[in-house]
């Protein structure tokens, strides 16, 4: 899967909230796989793309969200969306 589209990236921004697993990321300190609990998604997309910075590889890394079946966001996709909304996807929606 390429970049995502607007409307792919709005689905991320608007569902920042739910709960989801991530799963592929690698600490380099510690020569493996990082435990990582389910984080909301808009935290773990900010994690993802600035996990190099903190010593993890992230070439492997998939959030899974959505409906079963669904395609997962991977590193470039995350970047892409840190790049777009940034703290948004962070702050709680207090609309929901």
């Amino acid at each position: 899967m390429g970049m995502l589209s607007d409307e792919a990236m709005a689905a991320v921004l608007a569902s920042r909230d739910d709960e989801v697993p991530v799963l592929g990321v690698f600490d380099a300190a510690n020569k493996k796989e990082a435990a990582i609990e389910l984080l909301r998604l808009g935290e773990a997309v900010q994690f993802i793309a600035n996990a190099s910075v903190l010593g993890y590889d992230v070439r492997s890394a998939m959030i899974f969200y959505g409906a079963p079946g669904a395609p997962s966001l991977r590193a470039r996709h995350c970047e892409q969306l840190w790049a777009k909304y940034g703290m948004l996807l962070v702050t709680s929606d207090c609309s929901s």
